[in-house]
Order: structure tokens, then C-alpha cells, then sequence
């Protein structure tokens, strides 16, 4: 076996897990979160809320299972380059910056998968190899 075949499941687990464990955190602070989104103006913190979740955990858990990842991964680099322009502008804040940095390079690797797939340990890989006529040899 290949490091070729492993080295995609690696990187969406290590870019999928961090959104999920967000999603799921955002969970357990309501409060908190609508407070930080109504405090950067942005409109309806309830639905911003519930958009955030499902984007971050629902598309952080899809993506490590590579189930549809391309779209997926478009999905979360939009919202990587939203939350970085939304909540991380503040340049003269060193450690915004440092946020607002660390999301654009999100969205670089998710730009990434986005281009090339899911790999071949992935539901996506699985699926067109179950499609009638497929080789096995074209979806590795």
C-alpha cells in the first residue's frame, strides 16, 4: 500500500475533526455564540446559530467520511473565508490576525480537497466503484 493511498484520509480527518468539535462545542454555549454573533453585527444570531452547527458539525463529519467531500469541502472553505472576515478582521489584534490567517489557510487545504476529492478511503471512492461499469483500477 501506497502513503498515497492514506495521506487524503489523514488530511480531511485533520481538517474535518476540527470543525465537528466547533459544531459540537457551539452546541453547548447558545448563549454565548448568538452573543459573539449579534455583538459582530451580523443579522438573525438564532439562524447564524443553527447555519454554524450544521455547516461545522455535519460538514466536519461528512468530511472525514468523505460522503460527497467536493461539495463539502467547497462548503467549508466559504464559510472558513466568512467567519474569517466576519469575526477575524481586526488586524491590529495580533491574535485575530493569527485567526484571520489560520482560516484562509483552512480554506486553501479545503480548496484542495474541494479540487482533487475525497481519496480512495472514502465513501465517495467507494460508491463510484460500486457504479455499474466502473474498474477498480481507474477509482484507486
Amino acid at each position: 500500500m501506497s502513503a498515497t493511498r492514506y495521506l487524503p484520509f489523514a488530511g480531511r480527518l485533520m481538517i474535518g475533526l476540527p470543525f465537528a468539535m466547533s459544531g459540537l462545542s457551539k452546541l453547548g454555549a447558545y448563549g454565548a455564540t448568538t452573543g459573539l454573533i449579534s455583538a459582530v453585527g451580523l443579522p438573525f444570531p438564532p439562524l447564524a446559530f443553527a447555519v454554524a452547527v450544521a455547516v461545522e458539525l455535519g460538514g466536519g463529519l461528512l468530511l472525514v467520511a468523505g460522503y460527497r467531500a467536493r461539495s463539502v469541502a467547497m462548503v467549508l472553505a466559504l464559510f472558513s473565508l466568512a467567519t474569517a472576515v466576519s469575526f477575524h478582521s481586526n488586524f491590529a489584534d495580533q491574535n485575530q490576525m493569527i485567526h484571520f490567517l489560520k482560516n484562509v489557510m483552512m480554506a486553501g487545504g479545503l480548496l484542495q480537497i474541494a479540487a482533487f476529492g475525497a481519496g480512495a478511503l472514502s465513501i465517495d471512492n467507494r460508491r463510484k466503484l460500486a457504479a455499474p461499469g466502473s474498474s477498480p483500477a481507474l477509482a484507486a
